[in-house]
């Protein structure tokens, strides 16, 4: 593994690969490493010469202040995470890891960007309304991080499912030749999503967000015999009155912000089971304990 923090040096090394006709890997993070993003660096390493991890917490798709400022930034233990990573594998593909971790200033030395993206009817539903720009900033940096590494392949992580459609359009609008990589959302033990805003739940919240998942999963079994309507209102009312049924100390309580049941590529609501040919999937995000905590099911 090589850590480099200018886009210089990823510039030149990138180079040096495609002068060699190696295929890279991408894998864009924010940092604050867990098991969910070790599987993509760990795909990535298998399916690529070359895998260049992002370690940067992009400002830009921070609508909100505070929650910028609580972000995790662990970067001397994410390397670690990732060399014990590359240690424990066998087999490998690639032959060089590059750990990119710029500052602000490297990634937008002209100060704020100013461009901006659209994406249609995909970023107006769930996540786009509630989080002004979010995509948009999202948008810049990949875009940002494509120029850079010049991937064949990118790896994201389907907990963020509304972000992969994001990036999915923004691959067809800037019309770049990558192949985009969906990865299943990684686990603990007890169901809940790994995400680097768990660590910042206490530790009664963090036993009380597997219900979570738990509901979702019920959900999931529901859709067989409910309409779509009455699996949504259960999931909103069972997280909703969770706490009355399993009182929780210091008045924890789950505040659902929304659950929308969509088609699993457009990202539109159905309204009956047999209204996409796509899928349907099942996107949450729910408060706890001043967390806001996202996850999906797919019906």
């Amino acid at each position: 593994m090589r850590q480099i923090a200018t886009t210089a040096e990823l510039q030149s090394a990138v180079a040096e690969a495609k002068a060699k006709g190696l295929e890279i890997g991408l894998v864009p993070t924010m940092g604050a490493l867990h098991e969910g993003h070790l599987s993509l660096i760990e795909r990535a390493l298998r399916e690529n010469d070359m895998v260049v991890v992002s370690l940067f917490v992009n400002p830009i798709q921070f609508n909100n202040k505070e929650d910028l400022e609580k972000y995790p930034r662990t970067i001397d233990a994410d390397l670690k995470l990732i060399a014990d990573k590359i240690s424990a594998m066998d087999d490998l593909r690639a032959t060089e890891l590059l750990a990119f971790t710029p500052s602000v200033d490297e990634m937008y030395p002209d100060g704020e960007p100013t461009e901006v993206y659209h994406f249609g009817p995909v970023e107006e539903v769930m996540e786009g309304p509630r989080r002004p720009g979010h995509f948009s900033g999202v948008a810049v940096v990949v875009r940002r991080l494509f120029d850079l590494a010049q991937p064949k392949r990118a790896y994201f992580g389907e907990k963020d499912y509304q972000q992969i459609a994001v990036i999915r359009a923004l691959l067809k609008q800037i019309q770049y030749p990558i192949e985009l990589v969906p990865c299943p959302i990684v686990r603990a033990d007890d169901g809940l999503a790994l995400s680097s805003r768990n660590m910042r739940l206490s530790p009664a919240a963090r036993a009380m967000a597997p219900a979570i998942n738990a509901t979702l999963e019920q959900a999931a079994e529901m859709a067989e015999y409910e309409d779509v309507d009455d699996v949504k209102e259960w999931v909103l009312d069972t997280l909703s009155s969770y706490h009355e049924v399993n009182p929780q100390p210091d008045g924890l309580k789950f505040e659902p912000e929304y659950f929308e049941i969509v088609d699993a590529i457009t990202l539109q609501p159905i309204e009956n089971w047999d209204d996409t040919d796509n899928g349907a999937v099942g996107c949450i995000a729910v408060w706890l304990d001043g967390v806001r905590l996202i996850d999906i099911v797919k019906f």
